[in-house]
């Protein structure tokens, strides 16, 4: 059974930092894509970033470039999401996917397996 089990959201000031985590077996974690995803209340599910297995390849929305840093740990089968100078509209539950293939992508259709999702909330 695959599990992908997230963990670090909480509740965080404008201008904070948080750090999640994505832990998973060795063979869920493969050499595929991973993916951090998020939902605020009453929206869809969007994209935030996706890194390749080598590393050597990532991908951002606009809305958190320059903030937020994608990385992963193939030792340790955990993809890591570092959140920076953190905005009110970053409010939301954030989900790690793994996708289908080795191929970094922004579209959530490509992952296969979703974690349960943890809570950001940033205080204005």
């Amino acid at each position: 059974q695959v599990q992908l089990v997230e963990s670090g959201g909480g509740l965080v000031q404008a201008g904070g930092s948080l750090k999640l985590s994505c832990t998973t077996s060795p063979r869920t974690f493969s050499t595929n894509a991973m993916g951090w995803f998020r939902q605020a209340p009453g929206k869809e599910r969007e994209f935030v970033a996706t890194i390749r297995y080598s590393e050597r390849s990532t991908m951002y929305a606009d809305s958190v470039k320059g903030r937020f840093t994608i990385s992963r740990d193939n030792i340790k089968n955990t993809v890591y999401l570092q959140m920076n100078n953190l905005k009110s509209e970053d409010t939301a539950v954030y989900y790690c996917a793994l996708s289908k293939s080795y191929s970094p992508s922004y579209d959530l259709r490509d992952y296969n397996y979703w974690g349960q999702g943890t809570q950001v909330t940033v205080s204005s």
